[in-house]
């Protein structure tokens, strides 16, 4: 007997069907045993008569709550339930997987432990409603993004996450043995990107993980998470990545309305929106003004830059200013850019590079890059680079390579800022941080 998922039983009334899920809870009453049973569609009831089948009431007492079960019965119509005014009148029970008692939580209580210990038993915490629909929306936003890219005339790439050199500084590398050398796990496929351009992909992307030897333990740091990344050729400056970034989002905030616009709401409670384009830019020295009129004061160490703080309160103005979510930072300062960003012609202390904040959460960082072989080496060396570690990355400019750019874009950051979550150890499967590497 084919399966059938709990979405569609209103489309098999006075049939015999076979569904397959977990008890989510089991009313064992005198004369009769309720079983709300679950599968990644929704619930519904199974109803059993004690009487009829003595043998399987006395099954059914014994099971535990999140026990993985196969159900056969037939499908009724029943207006006193509240599970759609339907049930299923049990006639087979297979009990697939007997949850053990006591559960380590209970994933529908109300009063679930603290969030550590339920990354201890991450897979308990998955069942939750609210977990299983971040990870559908995660598929339908991948979907939708990689759907734009293929409507653009873009190529997909896998790039190795093994490196010989970093990819980004020498700072938050994680090393590793490599046979009789010293390698490195990729903290972007920046360098790659790059590559495909020079050898006349002219658009690229890819979703991939990213490493980082960050020692934060903040709500928005992770030491791996997925990364979205993006390249483009023939561009006349960062202007065109940033139109293209700001439309791709909007594609794909329309693609997860579409399939999960209800689910959002009934589950998380935002009226999720299409962010209207084009996006508000204000550039890095504008961005100082305004915080200066605020009243907010970065720390000393962050000139140039800009703090958690500081992005949060750009965000909070841009809200209430302009009514937008998301905010481009612009013409960032070379002294705090990587030294491949391309640098303004008409002032080399600008690059031509941008932050994307979304709620007042870095989401993205993009830029022009420098594709002409002469100056990028002069930059590396105004970085305190040494030249020869680099050496293969500056082959990609010798021979021909068209002006380009692109972003690198954090896919957990964005599923916190689009669910309004306070944490990206909800938006990931498993979190990684600096004290956890299990399960």
């Amino acid at each position: 007997m084919e399966l059938t998922l709990i979405k569609d039983l209103n489309q098999h009334i006075d049939e015999t069907v076979k569904i397959q899920g977990w008890l989510q809870k089991l009313r064992d009453q005198k004369s009769m045993q309720f079983l709300i049973m679950r599968d990644q569609t929704g619930l519904t009831q199974v109803a059993h008569w004690k009487k009829g089948n003595p043998e399987l009431a006395e099954m059914i007492s014994t099971l535990g709550t999140e026990s993985a079960l196969t159900i056969i019965g037939k499908v009724v119509e029943n207006e006193v339930v509240k599970l759609g005014g339907l049930e299923i009148q049990i006639e087979t029970l297979i009990v697939e997987n007997n949850a053990e008692l006591p559960l380590p939580f209970e994933p529908f209580g109300d009063n679930l432990p603290d969030q550590d210990f339920r990354l201890d038993w991450r897979y308990m915490d998955l069942r939750r409603t609210s977990n299983l629909l971040i990870f559908h929306i995660q598929t339908t936003a991948e979907q939708a993004m990689r759907e734009y890219w293929l409507d653009h005339n873009f190529i997909e790439i896998h790039s190795p996450k093994i490196m010989g050199v970093p990819s980004e500084s020498g700072a938050e590398l994680f090393s590793l043995g490599y046979f009789d050398t010293t390698a490195y796990l990729a903290q972007s496929p920046q360098f790659y990107k790059q590559m495909a351009m020079a050898a006349g992909f002219e658009r690229v992307f890819e979703i991939g993980p990213v490493f980082r030897a960050d020692p934060s333990f903040t709500s928005r740091h992770m030491t791996e998470f997925t990364g979205v990344d993006m390249e483009m050729s023939w561009i006349d400056s960062h202007e065109d990545v940033m139109i293209f970034l700001e439309n791709w989002l909007a594609y794909t905030y329309t693609k997860v309305i579409e399939k999960h616009g209800q689910q959002i709401k009934e589950v998380f409670d935002i009226d999720l929106t299409v962010p209207k384009v084009p996006f508000p830019r204000i550039s890095m020295a504008e961005a100082y003004e305004l915080l200066k009129e605020i009243g907010y004061e970065l720390p000393p160490d962050k000139k140039g830059d800009l703090d958690p703080g500081a992005e949060r309160a750009l965000g909070a103005y841009v809200k209430e200013k302009f009514g937008s979510d998301y905010l481009y930072i612009t013409d960032w300062p070379f002294a705090t850019r990587p030294f491949y960003h391309m640098c303004h012609p008409d002032n080399k202390d600008l690059t031509r590079s941008f932050d994307l904040l979304g709620k007042g959460l870095e989401v993205t960082t993009g830029a022009q890059r420098e594709h002409r072989y002469d100056v990028l080496k002069e930059q590396a060396l105004a970085k305190g680079l040494t030249l020869e570690p680099i050496d293969n990355y500056l082959n990609f400019f010798r021979y021909g390579c068209p002006p380009h750019g692109g972003f690198g874009f954090g896919l957990n950051r964005f599923l916190m800022i689009m669910l309004d979550l306070p944490n990206i150890r909800e938006a990931v499967y498993l979190f990684r941080g600096p004290n956890r590497l299990v399960p």
